[in-house]
């Protein structure tokens, strides 16, 4: 692997609730730079992201749904995934309702997956279980959930909850999947080797905080 193909496996973001236009401005960089495949920032940045990146057509402008808790209604999930839509998003980030999954509403969560994604159209649509608010049973229902629903990740959280994502978990989510979706994840990988041991498993994105990200894809070389 070279730093080109690392760079295009891992989503740079900006969302936390003090992030401003100079942060919006600082992953644009940085993703220009490196070539990071997807540059992530709340719904509020979206279209300013879309025009910063119009001549950059292999970074990918990310934005997510009824983030962080999940806990919106479906109707304004729905009406905040088509704004995204007209402000140029290119791939979108769904919380699954947590709430819910806890509940066994399922049927309500395969209905709300279907409903965005029926917004998305072509556009990929990723779902945030949130794994660190999961035990292992509820984390495979949720995968379960998001297949049945048509999306076309799973991600494993918003970085919101306490605690990384924990390795030996996203492992056992791979090896519930399959190759039956793809899986993104977001926390916890920090260093080359994990990245390259989670990227032979399969993985086919990871989020992963911009000091580490750069780090990762500096290790490698060039070509």
């Amino acid at each position: 692997m070279n730093a080109y193909k690392a760079a295009r496996k891992i989503d740079i973001s900006a969302v936390r609730t003090h992030h401003g236009k100079e942060d919006i401005d600082e992953i644009v960089r940085l993703g220009k730079k490196y070539n990071f495949i997807n540059v992530h920032a709340l719904p509020c940045w979206t279209s300013y992201l879309a025009q910063q990146l119009k001549d950059f057509p292999e970074i990918l402008v990310g934005s997510p749904v009824g983030f962080p808790g999940g806990a919106h209604k479906t109707e304004t999930k729905i009406f905040e995934a088509k704004q995204l839509v007209a402000d140029g998003v290119q791939e979108m980030d769904l919380v699954m309702n947590i709430g819910k999954l806890r509940s066994a509403e399922y049927n309500y969560i395969i209905n709300e997956i279907k409903e965005v994604n029926t917004i998305a159209g072509e556009i990929p649509l990723k779902v945030i279980i949130e794994i660190n608010a999961l035990n292992n049973d509820e984390m495979k229902k949720a995968c379960e959930l998001v297949i049945e629903g048509g999306a076309d990740f799973i991600k494993t959280g918003t970085g919101w909850i306490p605690g990384d994502a924990n390795l030996e978990r996203i492992e056992t989510i791979m090896n519930f999947i399959g190759d039956s979706i793809k899986l993104k994840a977001a926390g916890g990988v920090r260093t080359r080797e994990e990245f390259i041991h989670l990227d032979s498993l399969g993985i086919h994105r990871f989020g992963i905080n911009i000091k580490s990200a750069i780090e990762i894809v500096e290790s490698f070389p060039a070509k």
